[in-house]
């Protein structure tokens, strides 16, 4: 992304001034709001040597010189372009939060979507890193000058002279509390010391111990077959090497993708470096972080369900070169490494690696683009990897590694389809588990198994509809229909949050009898409960896994065997390994199947595989059934038979054709305001500037739309989109960022720009 440098002043230099400019050093600040582009100050000679590269300052900003947080990116010796700066205020931080090669993936990430590089830097160290949460401002005493200290011939009274004695015998400035204790005496005597000038205070923050969990059972590793043995020997020969490569691992579920990771994180380990290992969903952390903790002494993890000053707590740490490991959600790919040796992306397919706000990253190629300027291999595991991986592998780029069978060479489950639309004729069901379901729940629950069962949709009902003229009730604010929660007896939007009871009659028509449609994991797990009391069940999604450490604790109970039936949402449906699961049950395949969205196939593919995967790891084996209105669909029918490379092979010329990713480079542009007006009428002007700046360019970049978002309104706002397809991706981004720079919207309306969107939402 192109930078602003702003002329903050006026005034023009002197011919006199010129001599002493060229001595000057110049710090380059960004901001994290407010003001875009880079802005020069002058380093005052105090400052000269502490200020560097990656520390946050205070400046003197615009007419009123009101003090604002910076992030100094470049310090330079010489002219500016203007000549009379104001000088920086002050340093915040101590030493650099921010290393060099930090800072040169944050160029990258502001240049590859598009978004200030102030705004990226507050993304990239948390918030409680930034404002030291954890942390208190502690008083430390030393001496002011020790090499003329003598304690016998100051003559100092009893308790002066046991400071100074204590003081002597430490090697570092002592916090004054502890001084206190040692010295058995209160803080007059302190205070006559530094009033006569023997003893000097400085104030440091210190953080708070946090108590670390207890060290796991240590587990010696385990026996690797062949095809684990060639993929570890691959990865080991970059480690080696030294350089960077990006190497896909596709495997089956349950091929020992996770015993690889940490065999090679162990050849990590032994040069005395750290790897990063990045998991999509915080339900998977907890089972992730005991193996490890079971393979590695100090593995630290990072993911938002933690406070903020646990989050500092962890990140110094991880900065401090204490910890080995570093097992995190999608913002760990950030963790401040000190000797990063290998980064792995485990699930690398999932659409939570995409940040959905700015900078909208994804965290797989922030990793790739990490390991490059590092020079440290990038591991990217999955059964059902993301097309684009799928696709830079067949293209050379990535290096492809297969795990084609699983461990102890058990079969994959067996996966048959229940047509829903043959149970719907069916006058006896009447619920979300149909006949075939529901005996095998009987025969897996009788033979001792466990069962996971998946639904992507929460609540009691997805909608709520007047059988009398078709009214469904919607949310005020947003363009969606509301979802019942029985437990509460709510009406519940997702995206606004709004509430309200729900309707006796019908608005419309004043009809009485609202009819209550659809099924949600709250409904389902009523159902689940009448029909098998005696099996216990739990439900996971995100309206019951909000406690902290809930998801830990649920998972437990089922590892343990207390809970015989596990229902949710996609959370239950990644990486999870429960040896015991005989049956795993899709109770709607089509949730997402036909959504506005080109991604709908792959991600109904994926999920089907993905929740088949969690069966069949133990002896027993295992059975899946996926009830779908589908069932003749290319991503379902492959899913059935395990067949990634046939779901691809369908697929990929699909992608081609219309232009989509992996084929060419995505931009997507949201426009949303509360007049739909001005927002359908910026977002045409935008369009037709785009039009012409992509031609004015020569290439191929094509603009579609706009039109209104599949979507249409949130949160009271309208929303409208277009998309920029082209195979040159610096060719669309020069395009977006000519244009947007310097594009005003009518009235409140505004616009996000999505680089590589992973939901057309």
């Amino acid at each position: 992304m192109t930078s602003i440098q702003r002329n903050l002043f006026a005034e023009t230099s002197t011919p006199w001034e010129e001599d002493d400019a060229a001595d000057q050093l110049v710090a380059v600040v960004v901001f994290a709001g407010g003001p875009r582009g880079t802005f020069d100050y002058l380093v005052p000679d105090r400052l000269r040597g502490e200020l560097r590269p990656g520390l946050r300052v205070q400046v003197p900003l615009g007419r009123g010189n009101r003090r604002v947080v910076g992030y100094c990116v470049n310090v330079r010796q010489g002219q500016s372009e203007y000549r009379r700066l104001k000088e920086i205020a002050a340093l915040i931080d101590a030493v650099p939060l921010l290393s060099p090669a930090m800072l040169d993936l944050a160029h990258w990430i502001a240049e590859r979507y598009l978004c200030p590089l102030g705004q990226v830097l507050e993304t990239i160290l948390p918030a409680g890193v930034r404002q030291q949460r954890g942390t208190r401002a502690t008083a430390f005493i030393e001496l002011a000058d020790p090499s003329r200290v003598d304690v016998s011939a100051l003559k100092l009274p009893a308790k002066q002279a046991a400071i100074v004695k204590c003081l002597t015998a430490a090697a570092e400035p002592v916090a004054r509390e502890v001084l206190l204790r040692q010295a058995h005496c209160s803080s007059a005597p302190l205070k006559s010391l530094l009033d006569k000038g023997i003893v000097a205070q400085t104030t440091q923050r210190v953080r708070r111990e946090i108590a670390q969990p207890e060290a796991s059972l240590r587990q010696q590793p385990l026996v690797l077959n062949d095809a684990q043995q060639q993929a570890l020997d691959a990865i080991h020969a970059s480690l080696d090497d030294r350089e960077h490569e990006t190497v896909l691992l596709y495997g089956v579920t349950g091929s020992g993708k996770t015993e690889v990771y940490i065999q090679a994180i162990e050849r990590v380990v032994s040069f005395g470096r750290q790897a990063i290992v990045l998991v999509p969903e915080i339900s998977l952390t907890p089972q992730t972080c005991d193996r490890f903790r079971s393979r590695f002494d100090a593995v630290a993890v990072l993911h938002s369900h933690m406070s903020d000053a646990e989050r500092h707590d962890h990140w110094a740490r991880i900065a401090a070169g204490q910890v080995q490991v570093v097992v995190g959600a999608r913002s760990a790919v950030f963790a401040p490494t000190p000797q990063l040796g290998l980064i792995v992306i485990d699930e690398e397919h999932e659409s939570t690696f995409k940040q959905e706000t700015a900078p909208r990253y994804h965290s797989r190629d922030v990793a790739i683009q990490r390991g490059s300027r590092e020079g440290v291999p990038v591991v990217l595991g999955s059964a059902t990897p993301a097309l684009e991986t799928w696709h830079e592998a067949a293209e050379g780029r990535y290096r492809r590694v297969d795990l084609p069978s699983r461990v102890m060479n058990r079969p994959l489950p067996r996966v048959r389809t229940i047509d829903l639309r043959l149970e719907q004729q069916n006058r006896q069901f009447r619920g979300a588990i149909s006949q075939p379901l529901s005996q095998a729940i009987e025969r897996t629950l009788d033979d001792g198994g466990q069962v996971i069962l998946l639904l992507n949709r929460r609540g009691f009902s997805t909608h709520i509809q007047c059988p009398g003229c078709g009214e469904v009730v919607r949310c005020p604010s947003c363009d969606v229909s509301l979802t019942f929660y029985r437990e509460v007896g709510k009406a519940v939007c997702h995206y606004c949050d709004f509430t309200a009871s729900p309707p006796e009659r019908c608005a419309a028509c004043d009809f009485a009898g609202i009819r209550y449609s659809g099924f949600g994991t709250e409904r389902l797990e009523g159902e689940v409960r009448r029909r098998y009391p005696s099996a216990p069940c739990l439900r996971m999604d995100a309206d019951t896994m909000r406690r902290h450490g809930s998801h830990a604790d649920a998972l437990e109970r089922f590892r343990r065997g207390d809970v015989r039936i596990l229902l949710g949402t996609q959370m239950i449906a990644k990486g999870l390994d429960f040896p015991n699961v005989t049956l795993v049950g899709v109770v709607n395949a089509d949730v997402a199947l036909h959504l506005p969205d080109f991604r709908a196939a792959e991600r109904t593919f994926q999920l089907i595989a993905q929740v088949a995967g969690r069966t069949g790891r133990g002896e027993q084996g295992g059975e899946v059934l996926v009830q779908t209105f589908s069932p003749e669909h290319p991503a379902v029918q492959a899913a059935v038979r395990h067949d990634y490379e046939a779901f691809a092979g369908g697929e990929l010329p699909s992608r081609r054709r219309f232009g989509y990713p992996p084929a060419a480079a995505l931009v997507r542009v949201v426009f949303r305001g509360s007049s739909e007006e001005l927002v359908r009428t910026s977002s045409e002007e935008m369009a037709q500037r785009l039009r012409e700046r992509a031609a004015a360019a020569e290439g191929d970049t094509r603009v579609l739309g706009p039109a209104p978002a599949p979507i249409a309104r949130l949160r009271e706002r309208y929303r409208y989109h277009l998309q920029l397809h082209g195979t040159r991706r610096e060719q669309l981004a020069d395009v977006v960022q000519s244009v947007s720079d310097r594009f005003e919207a009518a009235g409140d309306v505004e616009w996000i720009v999505d680089v590589d969107p992973v939901s057309m939402l």
